[in-house]
């Protein structure tokens, strides 16, 4: 796709042409939120990310990874010692994004009381 088709399929998210649709797919997805989150404290190794994920697993998190570094949210680092050290940190475009993750989940975390009590009042 060239820069002009690019260039006229911004701002059409909901176009199933648009390239954006892949990325917000990406951003949207759980792991990559909670991922984005742990990193928007620091560099963290796999093993850091892994315990401080609760319930991902290590297939899911190396994916995960893999995807944000090739979209361009992350950077992933390999120092040469034995054995293997493995850095994972946000790039300014993945600072960017966890910045905007990171005021989602505070207004979630805020908004929780009033959410649990309209499910509840719903499930009834």
């Amino acid at each position: 796709m060239s820069a002009y088709e690019i260039s006229k399929l911004l701002g059409q998210v909901l176009s199933t042409e648009c390239p954006s649709r892949e990325i917000l797919e990406h951003l949207a997805n759980k792991w990559s939120i909670l991922v984005l989150r742990c990193l928007s404290d620091g560099v963290h190794r796999f093993s850091e990310l892994k315990q401080r994920i609760e319930g991902v697993s290590e297939k899911m998190l190396a994916q995960t990874l893999k995807m944000l570094e090739q979209d361009g949210f992350i950077l992933r680092t390999v120092y040469p010692v034995v054995p293997p050290k493995v850095e994972y940190q946000l790039t300014i475009t993945g600072s960017q994004a966890a910045e905007k993750i990171n005021y989602l989940i505070g207004w979630l975390e805020r908004s929780l009381p009033e959410i649990l009590e309209n499910k509840e009042r719903v499930a009834k």
